[in-house]
């Protein structure tokens, strides 16, 4: 693993400064902790990632998590972000001071999200009190500047919304009051304070992949494998899986820069982790020809993008049909009522794929918190975001990891080439022929605040919508069929496709999200009604 250059450490370094000076206004709400689908983002330059706001989300846990009869370990990662470590040791210092027993790797390794997960419910599989939960340290994909603390309680996966009400409301109300009454240890003493306990992440996760993926039918293939860690937290998790399992796999980057300035730059010229974007994977894209298949990761391991040697980079949906497919078909040791979970802005073609199988679909908003109950039970077999994050039960049909995990659908498509002889592309494309074509988009609108409240009133009377589209639509969709939960935006359906739009709760953005069953310029329309029913101009 190579280490970042001066680039690097000078961000590192003037990001950390403002980490630890900073104090958060409680009167700004830029400010405010804010969770999201997931955890809370931000930055140390604007006030809104700080070691006030981890001091504050660190001590709503440590009370929270008791609610859940969480009082066994908390399980404590981080990926490769310049905020990342020291967010880090803030969480250990006051964890331990709260006495909460912490389980961090070795040296301040980095660990992924789906370790993490994984660790969470291999301690509490039988248990009935005692419960671990966890705590990633990241941003995700997103620029080198940010940072961010994800909260996964007792089932593993994302918190759910009530958790994360809480959370939020309480660590603003210790911001307001004023942090310094917080217990904390120094660093170095919490490490002596017998809460912190080390261990390896690593080898148990490694060890138990063949548990989930055929490793014996890729390695006898013998198919030449490429990874892209993409900078992030899975760099020392491959040396170990080709040893293991005697892949022909390699690690065509191992750089951990927390400048990230390896990256190509995404559409709109700012840095981000994004495998499932052209521009981020413009390098692996670039060496597609060296392997049979390759894939990258973003910093936290939770989402995947998938090369294949003739079509390049897959779009996430076609991937996710494709695997979805393939695994149904695969997988005997599955429960045969087992289903498939999707978000509600994600293809339609994944709905044709679980009906030509005869398998139930669940269909959810946007957040992967959604499929952890399904996952868990068995009632879900597979469970995907159109974002290119999802995860899926081990062979005997048990749970795997209930938040995203972009290792195992990496090594899902070498799977799949392996067995089938066909790459994950070709196979899309064969069901493009079974059940019909799709074009797919999602863009990010820039949008103004009375735009983006346009979205909620909408919402709120959906008959408002056939009076803004030049077509009448044949439905308006504000709550997801599969749980009944609010989409937090609309979708509308017409008979030739879809479109969907959701308000960012961080950014200045509509997000819209369309899909045509008659091809590209159908696809336009679409957006043009989505545009007009806004009052966006294009």
């Amino acid at each position: 693993m190579s280490t970042s250059g001066n680039a690097g450490e000078i961000l590192r370094e003037r990001l950390q400064d403002a980490y630890y000076a900073t104090l958060p206004d409680p009167g700004n709400p830029g400010h405010a902790v804010a969770f999201g689908t997931s955890g809370h983002r931000g930055n140390a330059l604007s006030g809104s990632f700080t070691e006030s706001h981890i001091i504050a989300i660190c001590k709503a846990i440590a009370e929270h998590r008791k609610t859940l009869r969480a009082t066994g370990p908390l399980f404590l990662g981080m990926d490769t972000h310049a905020l990342s470590l020291p967010a880090f040791r803030t969480a250990v210092e006051v964890f331990a001071a709260n006495d909460v027993d912490v389980m961090v790797q070795e040296g301040e390794g980095f660990t992924p999200t789906p370790a993490i997960s994984r660790a969470i419910l291999v301690y509490n599989r039988g248990k009935k009190s005692g419960f671990a939960d966890g705590v990633v340290v990241t941003p995700s994909h997103n620029p080198p500047e940010d940072g961010g603390f994800k909260y996964n309680p007792p089932e593993g996966g994302p918190a759910s919304p009530e958790s994360t009400s809480w959370i939020q409301n309480r660590a603003n109300a210790l911001i307001a009051e004023g942090v310094g009454a917080v217990a904390r240890i120094p660093y170095e003493r919490a490490h002596e304070s017998g809460r912190v306990h080390v261990m390896d992440y690593v080898l148990p996760y490694v060890r138990d992949l063949g548990n989930i993926i055929d490793m014996k039918a890729i390695r006898d293939a013998g198919i030449r494998i490429g990874v892209d860690p993409m900078g992030g937290s899975n760099v020392a998790f491959w040396d170990p899986i080709a040893s293991e399992y005697g892949l022909n796999l390699e690690v065509v980057n191992r750089t951990v820069d927390p400048s990230f300035s390896f990256m190509p730059p995404d559409r709109d010229g700012r840095i981000r982790m994004d495998c499932s974007s052209p521009w981020a994977m413009k390098n692996l894209c670039a060496m597609k020809d060296s392997f049979d298949i390759s894939f990258g990761t973003d910093p936290d391991s939770d989402r995947h993008g998938i090369v294949t040697a003739g079509g390049g980079l897959m779009q996430p949906n076609a991937f996710l049909a494709a695997a979805v497919d393939y695994l149904f078909g695969h997988r005997p040791g599955w429960d045969k009522t087992a289903g498939v979970g999707k978000t509600a802005v994600s293809s339609a073609m994944i709905d044709r794929v679980a009906a030509g199988l005869g398998r139930p679909l669940f269909e959810t908003p946007v957040g992967f918190k959604w499929f952890v109950q399904g996952l868990l039970d068995g009632s879900l077999g597979f469970g995907g975001e159109e974002s290119a994050g999802a995860s899926f039960l081990r062979s005997d049909g048990t749970v795997w990891t209930t938040d995203k995990d972009g290792i195992i659908l990496g090594l899902c498509a070498a799977e799949i080439l392996a067995v089938t002889g066909k790459a994950p592309d070709v196979l899309y494309g064969d069901l493009e022929k079974r059940y019909g074509a799709t074009t797919y988009e999602r863009i990010d609108v820039p949008a103004t605040g009375e735009q983006k409240a346009r979205i909620k009133r909408l919402a709120a009377d959906p008959s408002l919508v056939g009076k803004g589209t030049a077509t009448t639509p044949e439905a308006v969709i504000t709550n997801a069929p599969g749980n009944g939960a609010s989409l937090g935006g609309i979708k509308v359906v017409f008979g030739d496709g879809w479109f969907a739009v959701r308000p960012s709760g961080t950014e200045d953005i509509i997000k819209l999200y369309s899909e045509s069953f008659s091809g590209e310029t159908s696809l336009r329309r679409l957006q043009g009604e989505a545009f007009g029913l806004l009052g966006i101009e294009r």
